[in-house]
């Protein structure tokens, strides 16, 4: 399997979770809100500190966002482009976002495809501090209780990545069993899932959100992507039951460092995980 080694040494465990509460509720974005205050009350409104969220549909302008890029120093091994901001902002086609916390304030992890305003198509990271909402818009997402994403320093690879850590329940709203999970750099991202099911007796789950990034990827219908830095968003993704155990489906869309763009459903054991890979199961 494909490896990218790391500047900084990991821990054995190669999955970080929580099992937790949570419900599905409907999040509206009003227009003219800067995209993280507009998340934040969202969920807020809904009782909830964390959570993720399907980005698809959503119109942004102004609007900012980096793209993967090869690291220009060892401390990292890869690393972020400069920054842009087309005129006339972008149409999310595809995306997730993973909200949480950093430095004790509110933040988002979110990874898209957009059409922007002059019609190229793009994709990338969206940034927080520069994106509003231009047109209102319900959206689906999922808030947690008992956990929240936290952005903190990972020794393995050098960034501060958001990963779940136990929270008090809050509002006692949670409908459902969900885990909100971390997966960690090298191991295959898909197998990693079905294994994690296998050891809690999860049969069936569906995925929610979905953020993070693979060393390329090899798709189901043999589509490849050999540069090895992206940046992924989940579209769809279950774990069904399968004749050795569970079976994972999972359907993504990325941008590679040269910016090209794909999308597809991942082959089972061959696309591991560069940085990190951030998602909510919800078990059946």
């Amino acid at each position: 399997m494909r490896r990218i080694e790391q500047p900084g040494t990991g821990t054995p465990e190669r999955i970080q979770w929580v099992q937790c509460a949570g419900r599905a509720f409907s999040l509206t974005l009003p227009a003219s809100v800067p995209l993280l205050e507009a998340v934040r009350k969202g969920f807020a409104a809904a009782g909830f500190a964390s959570g993720v969220v399907k980005l698809d549909g959503l119109r942004l302008s102004p609007f900012a966002y980096v793209m993967p890029a090869l690291s220009k120093t060892p401390e990292h091994a890869a690393f972020y482009s400069e920054t842009f901001r087309p005129e006339g902002g972008a149409g999310i086609d595809v995306g997730a976002m993973t909200f949480g916390r950093r430095d004790g304030a509110p933040f988002f992890h979110a990874h898209a495809l957009w059409v922007e305003g002059d019609g190229k198509r793009s994709g990338g990271h969206i940034l927080p501090d520069e994106t509003t909402v231009a047109e209102t818009i319900t959206l689906e997402a999922v808030g947690l209780d008992g956990t929240v994403f936290v952005a903190e320093r990972d020794s393995e690879t050098n960034f501060k990545l958001f990963g779940p850590v136990p929270a008090a329940v809050s509002n006692g709203t949670g409908e459902r069993r969900f885990f909100a999970l971390r997966v960690k750099p090298n191991v295959d991202f898909c197998e990693t899932l079905e294994a994690f099911c296998v050891e809690h007796g999860i049969r069936e789950a569906v995925i929610r959100g979905g953020v993070g990034s693979t060393v390329g990827a090899r798709f189901a219908d043999g589509g490849v992507v050999e540069n090895f830095a992206t940046e992924v968003a989940v579209t769809e993704g279950r774990i069904a039951p399968g004749e050795d155990g569970p079976a994972s489906e999972i359907d993504v869309a990325l941008v590679d460092y040269r910016g090209k763009l794909a999308s597809g459903r991942l082959v089972r054991g061959d696309n591991p995980v560069l940085m990190t890979f951030e998602l909510v199961l919800e078990a059946a």
